[in-house]
């Protein structure tokens, strides 16, 4: 799995969506990433600016008014960033082995994973620890229902709601409600009354 004329680091493998696999450099990037995330876990709602600083710490960036509630999980962290306004509900699983990109007045239910990571279908690379990565984008105004599973390369558009336990095989157009495993579209939204009356599919962001 590997070319003798690529001298590029694993990090650098691994940031260009290459097979790579784990060393030393990128394990100390990761354990940084997760003491800045044991750190943030150990808060309380009551140390809201702690918990802001250690997310601009943590993240490769966070809009205004954006709230997190942990347990939140990350491989690295400065791969995500989000944008102003959203809410992710508790036990959010963002795996930025490639980069994780989350718009504005995102809505975010418990237990959602939004998973980046992929390993080698032939047993052998696998067995060898070989691994890549492929980006996920969430647009702005998506509300992804709890328990929700985005996997890797996938982009949702804009305003599109993926209801609750759904898993995201494929990208998904802006403005429309998709359900199921493989989550599929079941309607198209045209304005704010369908965006609500489409609620009950997805088990919302807060409950």
């Amino acid at each position: 799995m590997t070319n003798p004329d690529d001298t590029r680091s694993m990090r650098e493998r691994m940031l260009a969506g290459d097979l790579y696999m784990g060393d030393p450099e990128l394990a100390e990037l990761s354990a940084a990433a997760l003491d800045l995330m044991a750190a943030y876990n150990a808060t309380s709602a009551r140390q809201r600016p702690l918990r802001r600083r250690l997310l601009e710490q943590l993240l490769g960036s966070i809009g205004e008014g954006t709230e997190i509630r942990p347990p939140f999980y990350v491989d690295y962290g400065a791969q995500i960033t989000i944008g102003a306004r959203c809410f992710a509900n508790f036990g959010l699983v963002a795996l930025d082995v490639a980069p994780i990109t989350i718009g504005d007045d995102v809505q975010i239910g418990p237990n959602v994973q939004l998973l980046t990571p992929t390993h080698p279908l032939d047993p052998e690379p696998r067995r060898q620890k070989w691994e890549a990565a492929k980006p996920i984008t969430i647009g702005n105004n998506v509300w992804l229902g709890g328990g929700a599973i985005v996997l890797p390369g996938v982009t949702i558009g804009d305003n599109t709601v993926v209801g609750a336990g759904s898993v995201v095989t494929r990208d998904l157009p802006a403005n429309v409600v998709a359900v199921g495993n493989p989550a599929r579209v079941i309607r198209t939204l045209d304005g704010a009354g369908a965006a609500a009356a489409a609620a009950p599919a997805t088990g919302g962001a807060r409950g």
